[in-house]
Parts: C-alpha cells; structure tokens; sequence
C-alpha cells in the first residue's frame, strides 16, 4: 500500500508540473504580449489598397457548410455586402448539406446571381474528408489568387478584405487571419465563459506568439490564405481534425509567416447549448492531439530555433492540459488520505501556486482587453473576481469529456467531424427553441460526469471528517464543475 501510495503521489505531481510549465508558457506570451502593446504598433490600421477595381486582386471566399439551415441566409447576405468591387471577388458556397439548407442555399444563390455576383453553390457526391475535404475539392473551382474563409456562424465586418488583402503586399505572409469577436456572448453563462476562454487565445496567445516570432495558427475561419501558400504546403488534408493547425504548421515550416490582425474583428455565434459546446471542444481537442502527434516530429526536424521549438511543442500539446487536470481531480480524493501516512505536508505542493498566479494574469488582461475594455478598474475585478472561479469549475468539469478526445487523439482512433450547430442566437432575446440539431439522448460521460460530481462532494465530506482542508476548494470547484456540466448536458437534450 505505501508503494501504491507513493506511484499515486508521482503520478499526481507530474500532473501538476505539467500544468504548471504549461502556465509558465502562457505567462511568458503575456510578457510578449506586453512588450508588443509597448512597441505601439499602429502599422495594421495603416494598410490600405489604394487602387482602381480592376487592380484589385481576385479573392474566392469559400463558405464551407453542412446543414446549416438556421444561419446560411445571413451568412451568404452577409458575405454579399463586402466593400470590394463585386467583380473581383467570388463566393463559393461548399455545401455538403442533405436536409433543407440544400433548398435554401440554391434560393440564396439565384437570388445574389441575379443580382450580378459570383457565387456558386459547389456539391460533392460525397461528404468525404469532412471541412478539409470541402476546402480541398473546392480549390478546383477557385479562380482567385487569395482564399477568405468563413464558416457558417460568422458575419464579417463589410471591409473584411479592404482590412486584409494589403498585408499580402509582404510575400513572406501566406494568411492573414483575424481575431473572433463574439455576437451572442451575453446570451447566457455559457456563452460568458466560452467567450472569458476565447479572449485569451485571440490577444495574448495570437499577439505573444506573433510578438515573440513563434509559430502561430489559422483558425479554421475569418481568415485569408495566399493560394501559393496552401499548394506549397501540400493542401488541405484530412487526417485530423483540425486541419486548421495541420495546414498552418505546414505552411510556416516552409516559410511561410502568418499574420495575426486584433484590431480586426469578425462577429462570429458561440454554441449557446451544452451539448454544441462539448461536441465543438471534442473535435479541437482530438483534433489537437491528432496534429501534435503527427507535426512534433517534422517540427523537431526543422531548422527552427530551440526556443521557437519548445513553443511550438507546447502550443501543439495544449489540448493535453485537460489529461493532467482530469489526472489531478481524480488523483486529489486518494492524495487526500495518502498525506499523513506517508508524512508528506500539504504545504509541499504550495510551488504549484504559480500555476494559477500564472493564469490569472492572463485571464484578467486578455479579458481587460477585450470585453471590459473602457470599463472602470473596479467593475473590472468584481466582475474577474466572480466568472474567474466559474470558468475554472466549468473547465474542471470538461476535463474528463475532453480527456477521452485527447486519448482517442494519441492513439489514432478515427472519428466523424462532428459540426458545432449554430441557431442564429444573437441576443438574449432570441430564444433556443430550434431544436433541430440538438442532441437527442444522454453519453455516458454525461453519467460518468454525475457519478463524478458525487464523487467530489464525497471529498468534502472527507477532507471535513478526517480534519484536512487542503483540498477543500478544490473539490468545491470540482463537484460544481461536473455537477453543472451534467445538468445542462442534460437540460440541452431535444426529449422525442
């Protein structure tokens, strides 16, 4: 038993540490973050094309779609209303729908053409390859020389291209990407936390890496791509799950730079429902995993620095963070009673500390930044001081559903890509009611998630019992973690 005790306390300290680099790495990309907003860099609103209409480079905007029936009509109107000479660019609507969209992404499309635009509706017999299988079949049909990509929840911002297509003037930059703003991000708790998370990757992760010259990525969507730089990178390929990042890392081992724009909103719908939430954070994490697996090796192979290649490491094993936070919950209810009999002081794991000490900086800037940006210091803390603990519970909560993603990731096994669905939820005021796409019956980590909340509240009680509060607060976080992810994954059902 004192061996057994002994492997537990291992195990659960390399969680620990490997929470804590991660931490450290992200505290690191706020000091670049820092150092960039010193610099003061206001070359990104001094683009401009300043040419007449038929100088304008050809752009073909590809809008990537499985049924999407609630939210295609404002995305190809949307699209439609672009500040660019309608003659220089195309819209190709990648539809691999089969229920209603089909009929009204065909209305959508006579409707625009008779109005003198380039758009096509482009079909596939079949879905193979899934988003990067579309993008892959649609680069036949492309005439332009850059690709806009949009997926079926984002409204663009009318001068989209007008605020993209000039960094191109640089050869070295292959994609031109811009950071996701949210419209429905005070719809519900939900959407709050997606958003609080979100804010992060899209200010100190994009903006540090980009600072610090690292590796950086495409994300999937409201972004632009030179058309050289996806066939010099092999193309789209559909052996993970997020060929964003596959693509992206491609692209910059052979040279190519991304180009981060935050000044560059795109309006964009979180998953308002439980159910869309985890499926969407089921597919980044495989998806992750997928390309870490399959990009560690060339990216260890290449000439790059040391530096860019531990963060480059990190970067493409962050979705792993949930493993470790998974392995430190379970592990924490053992570790518990293991303490005394093997004389180790609680106090011992106070080094950890840094890890959240870490996390709050980044969380209080990048959100300060952003959401709170022009809001009163003070309202700023009370307002950090209440979602921050939510959002760390609710994360706990995802670590076990996010975990089985991360280990089916690693161990090469293949799944469906699994569309987010989107309702056309903009405001508090629209209601969930289209119940169309959500899910229909309970998982079983959705049970597991249960059993698990009881499982936290047992620790309580424990901890209580025995005299030991060191991990009280943690297991508060933890059962109300998996208690609220249960609850709503079940709430969000559509009963038949």
């Amino acid at each position: 038993m004192v061996i057994l005790g002994y492997i537990i306390l291992i195990i659960y300290c390399l969680a620990l540490t490997y929470v804590l680099v991660f931490c450290l790495m992200q505290f690191h990309l706020l000091f670049q973050y820092n150092r960039h907003l010193k610099e003061d860099k206001n070359e990104d609103s001094a683009q401009s094309l300043d040419l007449s209409d038929e100088e304008f480079p050809f752009v073909t905007v590809q809008l990537p779609i499985y049924n999407e029936l609630y939210v295609v009509e404002r995305l190809v109107d949307n699209i439609a209303g672009f500040d660019y000479p309608k003659n220089r660019f195309e819209i190709h609507i990648l539809d691999d729908s089969d229920d209603e969209t089909v009929e009204i992404a065909e209305a959508k499309v006579a409707e625009y053409k008779a109005k003198g635009y380039n758009i096509e509706r482009i079909t596939r017999k079949q879905r193979t390859g899934y988003k990067a299988g579309a993008l892959r079949d649609g680069m036949r049909f492309a005439k332009g020389e850059f690709i806009a990509i949009f997926d079926a929840d984002f409204l663009p911002n009318p001068d989209f291209l007008q605020s993209t297509i000039p960094f191109f003037k640089d050869e070295k930059i292959g994609v031109v990407q811009t950071r996701w703003e949210h419209i429905n991000r005070d719809y519900s708790l939900i959407t709050k936390l997606q958003a609080f998370q979100l804010n992060v990757h899209f200010t100190i992760e994009q903006v540090g890496r980009e600072t610090a010259d690292y590796l950086l990525q495409f994300n999937g969507t409201a972004g632009v791509w030179r058309r050289e730089t996806i066939e010099d990178a092999g193309g789209w390929e559909a052996d993970t799950l997020t060929e964003d990042l596959d693509l992206s890392y491609r692209a910059q081992l052979k040279g190519w730079k991304i180009h981060y724009l935050e000044d560059v909103g795109s309006p964009a719908e979180l998953p308002a429902e439980m159910n869309g939430l985890k499926s969407q954070q089921f597919r980044w994490m495989k998806g992750g995993a997928e390309t870490a697996k399959k990009m560690l090796p060339p990216v260890w192979r290449s000439d790059l620095s040391l530096v860019k290649k531990i963060h480059a490491s990190v970067h493409l094993l962050s979705s792993s963070v949930f493993l470790s936070v998974f392995i430190i919950g379970v592990l924490s209810v053992p570790v518990l009673f293991l303490l005394e009999p093997i004389g180790v002081n609680a106090r011992y794991f106070g080094i950890f500390l840094l890890s959240m000490l870490s996390i709050v900086g980044v969380y209080f800037v990048a959100n300060a930044r952003t959401t709170w940006k022009g809001e009163h210091f003070f309202r700023i803390i009370l307002k950090f001081l209440f979602i921050f603990p939510v959002f760390l519970a609710l994360s706990m909560g995802l670590s076990l559903h996010n975990s089985i993603a991360i280990i089916q990731g690693y161990i090469g096994r293949k799944s469906p890509f699994i569309r987010t669905p989107k309702f056309d939820i903009k405001n508090i005021a629209d209601k969930l009611n289209k119940e169309k796409y959500m899910a229909t019956r309970i998982p079983f980590t959705t049970i597991m998630e249960g059993l698990l909340c009881l499982y936290f509240i047992y620790a309580i009680y424990a901890g209580i019992q025995i005299n030991n509060n060191s991990f009280i607060l943690l297991h508060i976080l933890l059962a109300l973690g998996y208690g609220a992810i249960c609850f709503y994954s079940v709430k969000h059902l559509r009963i038949k």
